[in-house]
Protein backbone atom coordinates (compact mmCIF):
# COMPACT_ATOMS: atom_id res chain seq x y z
CA UNK A 1 0.00 0.00 0.00
CA UNK A 2 1.58 2.94 -1.05
CA UNK A 3 0.59 6.99 -0.93
CA UNK A 4 2.42 10.15 -2.39
CA UNK A 5 3.80 12.75 -0.33
CA UNK A 6 2.42 16.74 -1.30
CA UNK A 7 4.58 19.41 -1.68
CA UNK A 8 3.75 20.43 2.30
CA UNK A 9 4.83 16.99 3.26
CA UNK A 10 1.40 15.72 3.78
CA UNK A 11 -0.13 12.27 3.07
CA UNK A 12 -2.91 10.64 3.39
CA UNK A 13 -3.45 7.45 5.24
CA UNK A 14 -5.01 4.94 3.70
CA UNK A 15 -8.79 3.79 4.54
CA UNK A 16 -7.80 -0.08 5.91
CA UNK A 17 -5.30 1.84 8.33
CA UNK A 18 -7.63 4.13 9.49
CA UNK A 19 -10.30 1.81 9.96
CA UNK A 20 -7.32 -0.84 11.98
CA UNK A 21 -6.51 2.16 13.95
CA UNK A 22 -9.59 3.17 14.75
CA UNK A 23 -8.89 6.65 13.28
CA UNK A 24 -11.31 9.66 13.03
CA UNK A 25 -11.07 13.03 11.82
CA UNK A 26 -9.10 14.73 14.23
CA UNK A 27 -7.55 12.03 15.97
CA UNK A 28 -4.29 12.25 17.04
CA UNK A 29 -0.95 9.99 15.28
CA UNK A 30 2.33 9.63 16.74
CA UNK A 31 4.91 8.68 14.69
CA UNK A 32 8.13 6.55 15.71
CA UNK A 33 10.92 5.41 13.44
CA UNK A 34 12.16 1.53 14.73
CA UNK A 35 15.55 0.42 15.41
CA UNK A 36 15.01 -1.19 11.52
CA UNK A 37 14.41 2.49 10.45
CA UNK A 38 10.93 1.74 9.79
CA UNK A 39 8.57 4.53 10.33
CA UNK A 40 5.70 3.24 12.86
CA UNK A 41 2.16 4.75 13.40
CA UNK A 42 0.35 5.13 16.36
CA UNK A 43 -3.12 6.26 17.16
CA UNK A 44 -1.76 8.80 20.39
CA UNK A 45 -2.46 7.86 23.76
CA UNK A 46 -2.91 4.00 22.64
CA UNK A 47 -0.92 1.83 24.59
CA UNK A 48 1.54 -0.47 22.09
CA UNK A 49 3.21 -3.69 21.74
CA UNK A 50 6.70 -2.49 22.30
CA UNK A 51 9.14 0.50 22.82
CA UNK A 52 9.96 1.74 19.32
CA UNK A 53 13.50 2.79 20.26
CA UNK A 54 16.61 1.34 22.30
CA UNK A 55 16.00 4.36 24.13
CA UNK A 56 12.54 4.44 24.74
CA UNK A 57 12.71 0.94 26.30
CA UNK A 58 15.30 2.06 28.82
CA UNK A 59 13.65 5.61 29.31
CA UNK A 60 12.82 5.37 33.75
CA UNK A 61 14.90 2.50 34.32
CA UNK A 62 17.99 3.88 35.99
CA UNK A 63 17.95 3.33 39.74
CA UNK A 64 20.46 6.49 40.92
CA UNK A 65 22.18 5.31 44.27
CA UNK A 66 25.15 7.66 44.15
CA UNK A 67 25.14 11.85 43.79
CA UNK A 68 27.81 12.98 41.11
CA UNK A 69 30.36 14.02 43.30
CA UNK A 70 30.27 10.46 44.93
CA UNK A 71 30.29 8.82 42.12
CA UNK A 72 33.44 10.61 41.21
CA UNK A 73 35.24 10.36 44.22
CA UNK A 74 34.98 6.59 43.99
CA UNK A 75 36.21 6.33 40.19
CA UNK A 76 38.80 8.48 41.15
CA UNK A 77 39.88 6.43 44.18
CA UNK A 78 43.42 4.97 44.33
Amino acid sequence: MNTALTSKGQVTIPKKIRDALQLAPGSRVEFNVNADGQVVLHKAGAPRRGKSDRFERTRGRAEVKWRTDQLMAMLRAD
